[in-house]
């Protein structure tokens, strides 16, 4: 499949950061419109972008291209990479696709790209009947999943197939935990610390007080707890009086992360009044949770693809967020399936040209009849 590591190759040389997806979307857009006036293409696409970036700054929406009217299932991929690729040298080896070692790869998501595209120009080339489906490729994934929480699909898509984990290809995600980061701040009373220190309230400690007496790492098999970031203090002679605190709550029940929202509130509240201080609290959804079991229509749709390819399906449970959380966010039912991105997000990463070619065959047999 040489083709296919050519366009692999193709896509990982366009530089494209998160929010800066324009010209990964104007390759994607014209790659498709040729696809389009194919002389063997028997269903006409309807290729654009959406209003996205009203919402996430990117300098493009999401790139949509419906097949035939649409169909109820899309395939899902971001354009955006965790950090520049702009001076990148593929190396292509006898069994896998590196970087020179000087940046990033990619592969992550370029992989997901690659399969997608080459797999639809595979079944048009030879003459197969496509389904009715839709192709989408989001912008922002790497920082805030802001593409798909705000990507404009056709309303008729009921199933979502993101081809983004960097697990081999079997292995889908079936459950995935959901998250809220939070930010809190802790107002007390500046003094001067030499000379009047019991004039001021101390934030830090209020903080501290708080954040001690909270369960703080994994809470339970299917929840966690983090504070990530503490800013507090304007110098060393002067009591602290404004302390910011961020973190995190993850897990695969939406009501677990309501229960330790309320136990974390309530402890600085408690805190907070022992020393007669103020706080606010403020947070946001990340992503939503999802799980599907083994009857779900969609575990059933992507494993019979699987065996088709020759793939064993591997369901996998996950503590990271996808495009799939905010699909599933959305009454998309979703999986997010492996592609074999290996050490994403490093200057090691690689992927092996087998991953390469199982992820074309398993989207390959998603879309033809």
């Amino acid at each position: 499949m040489k083709r296919l590591t050519d366009i692999f190759v193709e896509l990982v040389k366009i530089d494209s950061v998160s929010s800066r997806e324009k010209d990964i979307a104007d390759h994607i857009m014209a790659f498709l419109s040729r696809l389009d006036r194919h002389p063997s293409n028997k269903k006409p696409f309807t290729i654009y972008t959406d209003n996205s970036q009203a919402k996430t700054n990117s300098n493009t929406g999401n790139v949509i291209c419906r097949i035939g009217s649409g169909g109820n299932f899309v395939l899902l991929s971001h354009m955006d990479t965790v950090e520049p690729t702009k001076n990148l040298t593929p190396v292509v080896s006898e069994d896998r696709i590196t970087s020179d070692g000087t940046t990033i790869l990619g592969a992550d998501n370029r992989a997901g790209i690659a399969s997608i595209l080459y797999a639809l120009e595979n079944a048009i080339t030879k003459g197969k009947e496509l389904k009715d489906f839709t192709i989408a490729f989001t912008t922002c994934e790497e920082t805030t999943l802001g593409g798909s929480k705000n990507i404009e699909l056709p309303e008729t898509i009921k199933y979502g197939f993101v081809f983004d984990s960097s697990y081999p290809p079997g292995k889908y995600i079936s459950s995935s935990c959901g998250a809220i980061s939070f930010e809190i701040k802790v107002r007390g009373r500046a003094s001067h610390s030499g000379i009047s220190p019991e004039k001021g309230i101390h934030s830090i400690l209020i903080a501290s007080n708080a954040i001690a007496s909270l369960n703080i790492g994994r809470v339970d098999e299917e929840t966690t707890l983090n504070i990530g970031m503490i800013q507090g203090g304007t110098a060393v002679n002067v009591v602290p009086e404004l302390t910011t605190i961020n973190g995190e709550i993850r897990s695969f029940d939406r009501d677990k992360i309501i229960r330790e929202k309320e136990k974390l509130i309530s402890a600085f509240d408690s805190k907070v009044k022992e020393l007669n201080g103020l706080f606010t609290y403020n947070d946001f959804w990340d992503f939503d949770p999802y799980t599907h079991s083994p009857d779900d229509d969609i575990v059933k749709i992507i494993e019979s693809a699987m065996l088709k390819a020759e793939i064993t399906p591997i369901p996998t449970v996950s503590f990271g967020g996808s495009d799939a959380n905010s699909l599933n966010g959305r009454g998309v039912k979703a999986v997010n399936l492996g592609i074999g991105a290996q050490n994403p997000h490093s200057v090691d990463e690689f992927i092996l040209i087998e991953d390469l070619e199982k992820t074309a065959s398993l989207a390959f047999n998603l879309i033809t009849v």
